[in-house]
């Protein structure tokens, strides 16, 4: 008896070992402080990745840039990027596809013992912009005030820099408001600023029927129809890990250390906007106020934003899983 035991845990063991060298490898380029990181960690938590037969190897970059250059250099599979640069990579000849991955997105904050209640107060006042002339939220923000006649470009004061340094200016008395990303928008909330708009009220105005994720799972189409049944089971798994995020507050204090919050306050302001952020649409829903979206980016960017492409490439949105 003793012996058929030893047996079967030695074959159990084999098996074990044999379903991890069979687990479908996924390479995934990322920013080291990225949303994605959270998901991993609770994705390994839970054995997600295992219960799938995947092996998600992770690149940690430094830049949204770095991933780029590591996908179309062959040296990652999936990156995490918007729909606006597939679909100018698509317009150049590439062929990557985008899946929405979060629409979580920034706004415009203000300190609350500030006057300006509205966007259209901000005529006249200082902008830290986070990102250059050419960010999404910028370019939404300024097409949506242009309706209202008013060209926030030349009526306020604007100055571009780095997400931190426009927070920082916020902070420090050196600009009256800032628009800025969602994490940095919620750090700032922690601090006693408000939200005069955020960037879905804006493509709200602008003809999206709902939350519109901008961000996406980014993968050559090649490679994601070659290897479909492995992409399918890694999107299921970041939906689960997103569920768990959902609906467990616990969870947040075991992956608080990757989030950055100094606090408790501020880790569950990340919470909340996290949350807020997880996509629910059908992929058709999504693609269809892109397309509205990319209309608007396209006239006020102009080429040096979308590149050749005047609308939004037919094969941008990849769609994967049952009711996309």
């Amino acid at each position: 008896m003793k012996r058929l035991v030893c047996i079967l845990v030695a074959a159990l063991a084999a098996a074990q070992v044999g379903a991890c060298w069979g687990a479908d490898a996924i390479r995934v380029a990322v920013q080291k402080t990225g949303t994605f990181s959270w998901e991993l960690a609770v994705m390994r938590a839970h054995g997600l990745d295992k219960q799938a037969n995947l092996s998600i190897k992770v690149q940690e970059l430094a830049s949204p840039e770095a991933g780029k250059i590591a996908l179309r250099s062959g040296d990652a599979d999936i990156i995490i990027s918007d729909w606006l640069w597939v679909s100018r990579e698509r317009a150049l000849g590439a062929k990557l596809t985008f899946y929405p991955y979060s629409s979580a997105l920034g706004g415009v904050m203000v300190p609350d013992s500030s006057s300006i209640k509205t966007l259209a107060g901000l005529k006249g006042h200082r902008l830290a912009v986070a990102g250059g002339p050419l960010d999404k939220n910028w370019l939404l923000m300024r097409a949506s005030l242009q309706r209202d006649g008013l060209d926030v470009k030349s009526e306020a004061t604007i100055v571009y820099g780095a997400p931190p340094l426009v927070a920082a200016a916020v902070l420090n008395g050196g600009a009256d408001a800032t628009l800025n990303y969602w994490n940095f928008c919620a750090a700032l909330e922690d601090k006693g600023f408000r939200r005069i708009a955020t960037t879905q009220d804006v493509v709200t105005k602008l003809g999206a029927k709902g939350p519109v994720a901008m961000l996406g799972y980014v993968f050559d189409k090649q490679w994601g129809d070659a290897h479909r049944d492995a992409l399918t089971r890694f999107i299921e798994v970041s939906r689960k890990a997103k569920e768990i995020l959902a609906s467990s507050d616990n969870e947040w204090q075991s992956i608080s250390r990757l989030t950055g919050a100094p606090d408790a306050s501020t880790l569950r302001l990340y919470r909340d906007r996290y949350r807020e952020g997880i996509p629910r649409r059908p992929v058709e829903d999504e693609e269809s106020d892109a397309r509205i979206l990319y209309r608007v980016l396209a006239k006020i960017g102009g080429p040096d934003l979308v590149g050749p492409g005047a609308e939004l490439d037919p094969g941008t949105f990849y769609h994967l899983l049952p009711g996309d």
